[in-house]
């Protein structure tokens, strides 16, 4: 690989990171507090690309005049250097033989042997054809029913505000459910969004993958369903659940961790929201 092609392939890197960072690609990947990070990223990268064509093209330009002063300077000397050599006898040719091939061997030296970059670099390209070919969906059931719920004891519960139903998250409902027993929510109305899982035995989880910073490290958090759960529930549809709390708890098959139950009144289908991991739980 050499320059130019290190400099196409920065440039490339670089906008493919500014295209995912203006629009919600990015969200496939990390989670949207991150998205600076990424811009600054891609601008760098392009700025890197950049600043290697210039350089090429200076050291280019550069090379080109020394090698005509060369050329001229060649041209002037060999006018007075024939007859030098006309009236000199065979050792001086013998000489002459011996500088030129010596300054054969040193051009050859000099010129023959480039530094070439590892063809390893290549590697670089394939980030780069991951995010213009691929487009890997978020995190589903397949996912979470392999994956203990990853509920965490939180230091403190927000104040609510007082609509009707209470929009909540799943981890803010199961936080609120698992470790406050409900108390925070004062037998209200809430209103959950998240996809539907089922486990071995059919038994429907609303599930939210939660995120550190990446995609790579989500984790999901679970909530069981009853009360009027629809008849035919397909694993990764979202749905807007409205209920009311349960004490009734479960435990996770994988990790043993607590799954709260909702009690649902009613559950409408709903398109994939834009973001669809829940960041909440590491706020």
């Amino acid at each position: 690989m050499n320059r130019q092609a290190q400099a196409a392939v920065l440039f490339l890197l670089g906008a493919a990171l500014l295209h995912a960072g203006f629009t919600d690609l990015y969200l496939r990947y990390v989670k949207a507090g991150l998205q600076p990070l990424l811009l600054l990223s891609g601008a760098v990268l392009v700025a890197a690309a950049l600043a290697t064509v210039w350089y090429e093209w200076r050291e280019w330009r550069g090379r080109g005049s020394t090698e005509s002063g060369h050329a001229e300077r060649h041209g002037d000397g060999d006018g007075g250097g024939d007859s030098g050599h006309r009236g000199d006898g065979g050792d001086h040719g013998d000489d002459g033989r011996d500088s030129g091939e010596g300054h054969g061997h040193g051009h050859a030296h000099g010129h023959g042997h480039g530094h070439r970059e590892p063809r390893v670099a290549w590697l670089l390209a394939l980030p780069l054809l991951a995010l213009i070919l691929v487009a890997p969906p978020a995190l589903g059931s397949y996912s979470a029913m392999r994956t203990g719920t990853a509920l965490q004891r939180p230091f403190g519960y927000d104040a609510l505000p007082a609509s009707d139903p209470l929009p909540l998250t799943v981890v803010d409902y199961a936080t609120r459910a698992v470790y406050d027993h409900g108390r925070s929510l004062g037998g209200r109305r809430v209103e959950v969004t998240g996809f539907v899982a089922l486990d071995s035995a059919g038994h429907p989880y609303l599930v939210r993958m939660a995120l550190n910073c990446c995609a790579a490290d989500a984790q999901p958090v679970k909530i069981a369903l009853a009360g009027r759960i629809p008849p035919v529930l397909q694993p990764d549809k979202w749905l807007r659940v409205t209920g009311t709390y349960s004490a009734r708890q479960t435990r996770d098959p994988v990790n043993g961790g607590p799954v709260p139950y909702l009690r649902v009144t009613v559950a409408k289908p709903v398109p994939t929201p834009k973001d669809p991991y829940d960041e909440s739980w590491n706020k």
